[in-house]
């Protein structure tokens, strides 16, 4: 019929179903637990669907559904979640009825309303694996046994669950008082992306944000879903002050593009041709897969070096530089056994942990080191620092000299100067 518009053909582009059909997500069955479950133990429930209520990086359904679940598992009431839901099978009915007036012919009424039979059946609580007694009983014996198990989650690494359950590489980038930051921001799909480095800034030197990487959170306020200069104003508000950013990285932990950033870093790309969004993906491959005699690595998208350490030795009330030609000699003529590790230089603290990155060797942060240098043999890849045995107690003046092996003579050299550079960029602190 000329002029007439088949309503499934408007369906497919409007943003709005103009059938009526409310397609619930489980987290519109979690939010109605409060107010329909009469049972007095819902506490737990309540508190946790409030703070996925108000959480500012989450906005559709599915993105709060999600998080939900990752809270409740890292809360260990997933089980107890459940258990509410059985108490109140009606919110997990589906309303999926026509209007009693629709426009059209009987016929295509009676078809639409059998095809929708089919289409939801899937969601009839008959059919569901909480409405089964088969099914019901082993599921909850498995959440039963989810809850004696610990998982640790970033709760605040959330601004992607609206899209994926992947989530991105989180660090935090701590930022030292300073006139500029000097990052080239752009704004696209409500992400805050770092399009370029200004030269000599602050940023620059840190060497610790890349372009194609976002920022999440300034100082604990969220920049999820943001206008145009956004990100300027919180940092105008904060001129002066120790910076807290929460970067998203753009490479996943295997070193490829976070998948669900590809589509927006290629509108970045086509906008900017020349910006430098990370690497060529068959590069950054090649780079995740160096041998085992590679001097540095991948950890949580950082890069880190892979070093021995060989020991430390008390040293006494004196941590000078001078102390090092002596202290070295002492630790290496114990012959320990060396352990191979990791060692991630940070903004304000250096952390050294094991080759598997679960068990930390030691963490000092950088006005706790008196000193650092180089051991004046062949090869030039020893290294070592002495720190305050027990900073925090300040009747403690004992110091110790704790002893590495860098992989190459230049990755000794860049570790000496970065962990002096650091000292340098957090004397403000003591």
């Amino acid at each position: 019929m000329p002029g007439h518009v088949c309503p499934s053909c408007f369906e497919c582009v409007s943003p709005e179903p103009v059938l009526s059909l409310a397609q619930r997500d489980y987290w519109q069955c979690f939010e109605q637990l409060p107010h329909h479950d009469t049972c007095s133990r819902l506490s737990a429930l309540s508190l946790a669907v409030e703070q996925t209520r108000v959480c500012r990086k989450l906005i559709s359904a599915q993105g709060r559904g999600r998080y939900l679940l990752r809270l409740a598992l890292s809360r260990k009431t997933l089980s107890q979640f459940l258990t509410h839901l059985l108490h109140t099978p009606r919110v997990l009915e589906v309303k999926h009825a026509l209007p009693a007036h629709f426009p059209c012919s009987p016929a295509f009424y009676a078809s639409l309303k059998m095809l929708l039979r089919r289409l939801f059946q899937w969601y009839s609580p008959t059919l569901s694996i909480l409405r089964g007694e088969e099914f019901v009983e082993p599921f909850m014996s498995l959440l039963l046994v989810l809850s004696h198990m610990e998982f640790k989650l970033d709760m605040e690494n959330c601004s992607f669950l609206d899209e994926s359950w992947m989530l991105p590489v989180c660090d935090i980038y701590e930022v030292v008082p300073c006139r500029e930051v000097g990052l080239v921001l752009r704004y696209l799909s409500g992400r805050v992306f770092v399009l370029d480095l200004v030269p000599g800034s602050q940023a620059h030197v840190d060497a610790f944000v890349s372009p194609g990487d976002i920022i999440d959170e300034i100082n604990g306020t969220s920049l999820r879903n943001s206008k145009n200069g956004h990100a300027g104003v919180v940092l105008s508000r904060l001129r002066g002050r120790p910076l807290s950013i929460r970067i998203l990285r753009c490479r996943a932990q295997d070193g490829t593009v976070y998948r669900p950033l590809i589509k927006l870093l290629r509108a970045l790309k086509t906008e900017n041709p020349k910006a430098q969004l990370g690497l060529d993906p068959l590069q950054t491959r090649a780079d995740s897969r160096k041998p085992a005699g590679a001097s540095q690595c991948l950890k949580e998208g950082r890069i880190v070096y892979i070093v021995k350490f060989l020991g430390k030795e008390n040293i006494g009330l004196f941590g000078g530089k001078e102390v090092l030609q002596h202290a070295i000699p002492q630790v290496l003529h114990k012959n320990l056994p060396s352990k191979e590790a990791l060692l991630d230089l940070k903004e304000t603290h250096l952390t050294c942990t094991d080759r598997n990155g679960t068990l930390q060797l030691f963490e000092h942060h950088y006005p706790e080191i008196s000193c650092v240098g180089r051991f004046a043999q062949p090869g030039y890849t020893i290294f070592a620092f002495c720190v305050a045995d027990s900073p925090e107690t300040p009747q403690s003046t004992g110091f110790c000299c704790v002893v590495l092996r860098a992989s190459s003579t230049k990755d000794c050299e860049d570790i000496v100067c970065r962990i002096a550079t650091g000292f340098k960029h957090t004397e403000w602190f003591v």
